[in-house]
């Protein structure tokens, strides 16, 4: 069984001391996880017969690099039983593509809730977040689904539950199911002065490049050099979410593409999950800070880098001027705060990507046919 003291050891061991929320959160989700009955159903009490101070749920929210993150991912690799982590974008693509091929009936959302629950024990998603009354449509059912099941859930968020859907034309629909989470769920604010993803020293290999200059464009072709061998190295279409896409060069693990055809091209989500899926690492190419002024343009980079940092994929930045100072105080884009944070992390020696981790394991796999 998981204890405190094992969680806190797991952050020691990674230079963290927890602060008194990041420990409150630590207690909670500790004794969730003891509530999963060991064999048997989703989670097994339903939510009707937990004890007032059981709550089915932990909620944690607060600013962006605060620990949320790094705490609940701690204790879900340590719990053992059935359960599932993902990113809000990944549940929604999945949600979707079973409501394609769900026949019509009464309550098609439940019925592919409770497909997409079933046999899971403890459900984790990572940045949640409500911008659009479709999506709150869904997660209402899905949640209600989670909870009438018996599901444990754990949510991490940079918004308390009553900041969910602040669209102020749509908030008031939204209630019921914030009402719900704040019965079900321990809500701990995560307070700290500090986020953590800023002040780590920067990698010792470069990853973020200005100005767009002869020096950078050899720098970023070095750099493809070093993951890929220069058959590679030339244009290429490929697919994204069954879409076409140009390429200055795409290989094995790393794909090179400019910023115009990923973010300034009308493009979703659904694109950049399929490349994070394809690669495991991106070169984003001849970012121009004009563009970043235009909202559509500016959220889908921020839909890159959440999608990109939530599967530890690599990622380098090519920008006519230091892309935090192109960044800097801009409008138009939600979550925009979260970007930044994750950035600096991204770019710091601390920031373990899949690229270097499939590198590895190549140069093994060469040493081991020699």
């Amino acid at each position: 069984m998981i204890g405190a003291a094992h969680v806190a050891n797991a952050l020691a061991a990674r230079g963290i001391e927890p602060d008194a929320r990041q420990r409150e959160a630590i207690d909670a989700l500790v004794a969730l996880v003891a509530s999963i009955a060991p064999s048997g159903g989703n989670g097994g009490e339903r939510a009707s017969s937990l004890p007032a101070r059981r709550r089915q749920g932990v909620y944690c929210h607060g600013l962006p690099g605060r620990g949320k993150s790094v705490v609940v991912d701690t204790v879900f690799d340590m719990a053992a039983c059935r359960k599932r982590r993902l990113h809000f974008h990944e549940f929604l693509r999945e949600m979707n593509r079973r409501l394609v091929s769900e026949p019509r009936g009464d309550d098609r959302l439940g019925s592919v809730s409770r497909q997409w629950l079933d046999g899971t024990q403890l459900l984790c998603f990572d940045e949640f977040h409500v911008h659009d009354i479709a999506d709150a449509f869904l997660l209402g059912r899905f949640l209600d689904t989670a909870i009438s099941l018996g599901t444990r859930i754990v949510l991490t968020s940079n918004y308390a539950p009553q900041g969910l859907l602040p669209d102020p034309e749509f908030h008031e629909r939204f209630l019921p199911t914030i009402e719900q989470i704040e019965r079900a769920f321990i809500v701990i604010h995560f307070d700290g002065a500090r986020d953590y993803r800023f002040g780590g020293e920067h990698a010792q290999a470069q990853r973020f490049f200005a100005p767009l200059d002869a020096s950078t464009e050899g720098a970023l072709r070095q750099l493809f050099l070093r993951y890929e061998g220069d058959e590679a190295l030339r244009p290429t279409t490929l697919s994204a979410a069954g879409r076409p896409l140009n390429a200055r060069a795409a290989g094995a693990a790393l794909l090179w593409a400019n910023f115009e055809a990923l973010c300034v091209a009308s493009r979703s989500h659904l694109d950049y999950l399929d490349l994070a899926e394809q690669w495991h690492g991106l070169i984003l190419d001849r970012v121009r800070a004009e563009w970043l002024t235009r909202a559509p343009v500016l959220q889908r980079l921020v839909w890159l880098v959440d999608i990109l940092y939530d599967r530890k994929r690599a990622l380098f930045i090519a920008c006519d001027q230091p892309v935090e100072t192109a960044l800097a105080d801009l409008a138009g884009a939600h979550d925009l705060s979260r970007t930044l944070s994750r950035l600096a992390e991204m770019r710091s020696s601390t920031y373990r990507h899949a690229l270097d981790a499939a590198n590895f394991a190549t140069q093994q796999q060469k040493v081991r046919g020699a």
